[in-house]
């Protein structure tokens, strides 16, 4: 079944659910205007008839539900399946060249380099994947340790810069001095995936330069906060709560030109709501950069 198809689809059985509720709601209504001197009959009447138009709104509202999510489910899949697509085409043409022509030293390193870039961008594919899988499995226990969040944010930027070739005044670190160390009882992988994300996404939707500054400190004695801002493209007010939905992707053309699966920012509040924490974003709108900010408990001394 094609989009459009789908859309029509939606469409009629969206409509008919809101004919057969208006429906419902004129018999009610016609049925305590012929009743409304017999007691026990408006009652039941009543009764019945609501019961029949919360029945319908709550199918209709599932079925709207329902039709999103197989949509977002749709997009993932397209998404992942260029993702790995991509670099699987590049990996293959750049082997059949080696297999076939004659190359001199150098030419092979830089085949090399682009094959390793497809093969790294590859496996953070299917990492993403089975991180926002474990991540979001319910009841699954924590390898909790004392973790520095400092470092552990500080060791995501220079990977980061390393990885975007950027310089340390585009992609800036501070760690502001408040109460005490920035310690938190976690598990370290998981909150470096989910500051790495965090980071990623601030790098890729600065279309027009990278502007990243990344602070991280202990405004109280209970908390530790990590802010990641940018200059980048914004995000639309609307949208500000369903980016850290799974799947969900914000429209607009500066959003869409680049990929991705939709599961970063699904991953950093599956994280961070797991370490009892919470996390943000905040945006002016379009073309006005945004600032996602992470607050932990803070391991108390």
């Amino acid at each position: 079944m094609n989009l459009r198809t789908r859309r029509k689809s939606v469409v009629f059985f969206v409509t008919f659910g809101v004919c057969l509720i208006a429906a419902a709601v004129a018999l009610n209504v016609s049925w305590i205007l012929l009743h409304w001197r017999t007691l026990g009959w408006l009652l039941l009447g009543s009764i019945l008839s609501l019961a029949i138009i919360a029945g319908l709104a709550l199918n209709t509202i599932f079925l709207v539900r329902e039709i999103r999510r197989n949509e977002q489910h749709d997009s993932f899949l397209n998404a992942v399946t260029h993702e790995l697509k991509t670099p699987i085409a590049s990996l293959r043409l750049y082997l059949e060249t080696l297999k076939s022509r004659d190359l001199d030293e150098v030419q092979r390193r830089e085949f090399y380099d682009v094959m390793l870039a497809d093969s790294d961008r590859l496996l953070s594919t299917v990492e993403q994947v089975l991180l926002a899988a474990r991540t979001g499995q319910t009841g699954r226990s924590l390898a909790r340790t004392v973790v520095d969040v400092a470092e552990v944010v500080q060791e995501s930027v220079a990977l980061a810069r390393t990885a975007h070739h950027l310089s340390p005044e585009a992609l800036r670190f501070h760690a502001a001095d408040g109460h005490g160390a920035p310690e938190v009882l976690g598990d370290r992988n998981e909150l470096y995936a989910a500051f790495a994300n965090l980071i990623e996404n601030a790098i890729k939707y600065s279309h027009d330069g990278v502007q990243v500054e990344v602070e991280v400190a202990t405004p109280n004695a209970e908390s530790v906060t990590v802010q990641v801002r940018d200059r980048g493209v914004g995000i639309p007010q609307d949208e500000l709560k369903r980016i850290f939905k799974r799947f969900h992707r914000a429209p607009g053309r500066q959003m869409t030109r680049v990929k991705g699966t939709g599961l970063g920012l699904f991953i950093v509040r599956s994280v961070i709501e797991k370490h009892g924490g919470r996390v943000r974003a905040e945006s002016a709108g379009e073309q006005h950069g945004s600032t996602f900010t992470v607050q932990l408990p803070r391991v108390q001394p």
